[in-house]
């Protein structure tokens, strides 16, 4: 029976970091290929059938020969024909200007961006702050794309379209979502260079509280004919202010594999215990912070 691993890609991508921006000096022996990262791929415990959902920061891997592309022939050549690959594929930019703090814009410019924004589009829209793995796998071969206006996810493999062939607004992040999906079939979560603050599946489980604080969202959505319409949604509010603290609770407690792809340190750890772990967690420690 085929397990499920996710894979985020986040992080600054532009700069390949094998070596240093002063000297230029090379600060690693030999450059990182397929076979090389496929073999701690493996040794990591990526196998065969899996469906993973993978995060990271392709800088902290070092020096590829094929780069961003060569990693991706590697997880797919680990997870085989029968596993999946999932990235998320998040269009943040897509939203009401009237919500947007970081930086705001003026309140003038507001009917100017929701009249000229082109809408969501599965095919056209790029990924924001995902990094180059989620782009290489989104516009890979084959790869299907789930439908959420900014919140959406890619996925390549066996059970791609059961992964992301659902995903309405209303549950960007929750069991209807691909994170669901993901964890309906006990997949896993690969960290590549990165920490749990870029831990989407996460969110999952502050979805899960009894009581989820929410607030009103829209997105554009461009339709087969080229229209546009604005959509609107009730949404949770979601908080990674202490996901990095939650993942090394989970880490103390839960089976985690930690080692190296490349030159980065990564984790990979089963989804579905994940997620049950962070939603007691969550449950007990923001309850606590709330009634302080």
């Amino acid at each position: 029976m085929s397990s499920v691993v996710e894979v985020k890609a986040g992080g600054y991508c532009g700069d390949s970091g094998w070596a240093d921006r002063d000297t230029g000096a090379v600060n690693q022996e030999m450059p990182h290929t397929v076979t090389s990262l496929a073999a701690d791929l493996r040794k990591l415990g990526l196998v065969s059938g899996d469906v993973v959902m993978v995060h990271s920061a392709l800088r902290s891997v070092g020096f590829v020969a094929g780069h961003v592309q060569a990693v991706v022939h590697a997880l797919l050549e680990v997870l085989g024909p029968e596993g999946t690959l999932v990235v998320p594929t998040h269009t943040s930019y897509n939203s009401d200007p009237a919500g947007w703090s970081n930086p705001p814009v003026p309140e003038a410019w507001w009917p100017v961006i929701r009249a000229g924004n082109p809408g969501y589009d599965r095919a056209l829209s790029p990924s924001r702050y995902m990094g180059a793995l989620a782009e290489s796998v989104r516009t890979w071969p084959g790869a299907l794309r789930s439908g959420h206006p900014q919140v959406s996810a890619a996925a390549l493999g066996a059970r791609a379209a059961e992964i992301v062939g659902e995903h309405p607004p209303v549950d960007e992040l929750g069991d209807g979502s691909p994170l669901g999906a993901v964890y309906r079939l006990d997949g896993k979560v690969l960290l590549i260079g990165c920490g749990h603050a870029n831990n989407t599946s996460l969110h999952l489980a502050e979805v899960r509280q009894e009581q989820p604080t929410m607030f009103d969202n829209a997105a554009a959505v461009r339709d087969p004919d080229g229209s546009v319409r604005w959509v609107t949604w009730t949404a949770p509010d979601t908080d990674i202010c202490d996901f990095d603290e939650l993942g090394a609770a989970f880490e103390a407690v839960g089976p985690v594999t930690v080692g190296l792809v490349g030159d980065a340190p990564s984790r990979l750890m089963s989804q579905r215990a994940l997620v049950d772990f962070a939603t007691a967690w969550i449950a007990r420690r923001r309850a606590g912070e709330a009634a302080v």
